[in-house]
């Protein structure tokens, strides 16, 4: 096989800088044929006629990048020459609109890259995706298995695979290293594993209160649903608390854990070693971290670090979120593929050749993972950024990729919760409703929203 040099150049220059902080303009492209071999093997069009694929993807690093996907689709077609593909690139503004108006019109495209909440517990359980399973072959799902089980669980429902995945992440928290250690709090934590306990984050955070030397030790941010697993993450680790039962049929964050964990954060805000802004979403709340303003963020991964990494003048060091048994579990992020089912088995074989390419190939999975800027979901695949410019970067965060707990993401209402769980904070935090009335209210209204 042909050695990529256009995509791996594009791919150093990408890096860690990517994620889901990289935005995608809009985009279609015909790429031209040429020779005939497919990098698996096979030949998608068995007719001699050409199949015309289409493929749609969110931001997903530089996946979301125009001249990235031209590569990687010169790539492909010019083995293929019976399959020709036109992209489009989405934001996550309008990016589901553009998606429900094209299934409405039955224009959906053939491929379409982004994570379970969307194909597999909305368009899976729609009905209008399909079924991977033959993708999910016993190797491959060993393999992903034996990185996460819970990631072979989240593309699957009532038994058929609705996403083929590509790439994971675990989202997390940072302090500002050199405050904590000029407060003394550094004591709190533990570096090697980067992890610390309830107890050790309350001491941790009034010393940084007490130093002075920052405005405000951490923000609890509940003005919108941006970045918002990162106030999930934080209220569940507490008190080992869970968002959901393990089936994903209710929400569970009226338990007596959960609101233990909603009613100390409360009066950490009361005493002053937290602030809550009803007015911040997680951006703004970042800006602040990264401002020097404050000493924690509750918002981070490898993406953040990179896109406010020109803004710090400290050391932001990554951190699990703090849990009474001093053992974490992180939300993650999950990427990969799937296949609108628009009644063409020609396109749908082809569209599955295309995926195998991206997430199967030996020489280009390796590739396709760090245009991501994630980290891939193949355990065989090792740490993909070893020996690269960002080999120090990935491997703060590899750190915390054990502690990628349940991906209850797939639950039922999952837009509606969204925005319960930032008006149940306000209502706690800057309201005055007592933990146990809002958290109930909240359980109340999401589960009513998952039928």
């Amino acid at each position: 096989m042909m050695k990529k040099k256009r995509i791996l150049a594009l791919m150093l220059a990408a890096s860690m800088s990517l994620g889901l902080a990289a935005c995608g303009g809009g985009g279609t492209s015909e790429s031209p044929a040429g020779n005939t071999d497919t990098p698996s093997g096979n030949t998608p069009s068995g007719s001699g006629e050409t199949v015309e694929l289409t493929i749609w993807t969110y931001p997903i690093g530089k996946f979301g990048d125009y001249d990235t996907m031209q590569a990687l689709i010169d790539e492909y077609t010019a083995a293929n020459p019976g399959v020709s593909i036109k992209f489009e690139l989405l934001d996550y503004t309008n990016g589901d609109t553009q998606v429900t108006s094209a299934i409405t019109s039955g224009t959906a495209p053939d491929i379409i890259m982004e994570g379970p909440e969307r194909l597999v517990t909305n368009w899976g359980a729609n009905n209008l995706m399909v079924d991977l399973s033959d993708l999910w072959t016993e190797e491959a799902t060993a393999d992903i298995a034996a990185t996460s089980e819970a990631v072979v669980n989240a593309c699957q429902l009532d038994g058929k695979y609705y996403e083929y995945p590509l790439c994971m992440t675990t989202h997390c928290m940072a302090i500002n290293y050199e405050v904590f250690e000029q407060a003394g709090a550094l004591q709190y934590i533990d570096e090697e594993t980067r992890t610390w306990t309830t107890d050790n984050f309350v001491k941790a955070m009034e010393a940084v209160r007490d130093s002075g030397l920052v405005a405000v030790p951490g923000i609890v941010y509940c003005g919108g649903q941006g970045g918002d697993q990162g106030t999930r993450a934080l209220v569940n680790n507490l008190y080992s608390g869970t968002y959901t039962n393990a089936d994903h049929t209710e929400y569970t964050a009226n338990s007596p854990e959960n609101v233990k964990a909603l009613e100390l954060i409360k009066s950490m805000v009361d005493n002053g070693s937290l602030n809550a802004n009803a007015g911040f979403q997680a951006a703004d709340e970042l800006q602040q971290f990264a401002n020097g303003t404050a000493a924690v963020t509750f918002c981070w991964n490898a993406s953040n670090k990179a896109q406010y990494a020109s803004q710090v003048a400290f050391t932001p060091y990554a951190m699990a979120f703090p849990s009474d048994d001093g053992v974490p579990e992180l939300c993650g992020g999950i990427w990969g593929f799937g296949i609108f089912d628009n009644g063409d088995e020609a396109k749908i074989e082809a569209a599955k050749d295309f995926i195998r390419y991206i997430c199967d190939d030996p020489e280009q999975s390796k590739e396709s993972v760090q245009l991501t800027g994630f980290f891939p979901v193949r355990a065989s695949l090792g740490n993909v950024y070893e020996g690269t410019d960002t080999e120090a970067d990935a491997a703060e965060f590899l750190t915390l990729m054990p502690y990628m707990g349940d991906y209850y993401n797939v639950i039922g209402g999952w837009t509606e919760q969204r925005t319960n769980w930032w008006n149940m904070l306000q209502k706690i935090l800057t309201g005055g409703v007592d933990a146990q009335t809002a958290a109930d209210e909240f359980v109340s209204a999401s589960n009513a929203a998952i039928g």
